[in-house]
């Protein structure tokens, strides 16, 4: 659930990205936390990552145009 209200955040934050695309990042970011033993901070970090890459991603979009 809480994973879900990270992608609503990010979708908001890049509406420029399809919503398909923020979910996917998410979900690569996420895979990226699954053995971490302390889940509490799991979101969060996902939620870093996530931006990170979109905005990296946003940023190639706007030096290709």
């Amino acid at each position: 659930m809480l994973i879900e209200q990270v992608v609503d955040r990010l979708a908001a934050a890049y509406s420029n990205v399809p919503r398909e695309d923020v979910a996917h990042t998410v979900a690569n970011a996420h895979d990226r936390f699954q053995h971490c033993r302390i889940r509490e901070f799991v979101p969060l970090l996902v939620e870093r990552r996530a931006r990170a890459e979109l905005s990296r991603s946003e940023s190639l979009l706007v030096w290709s145009s």
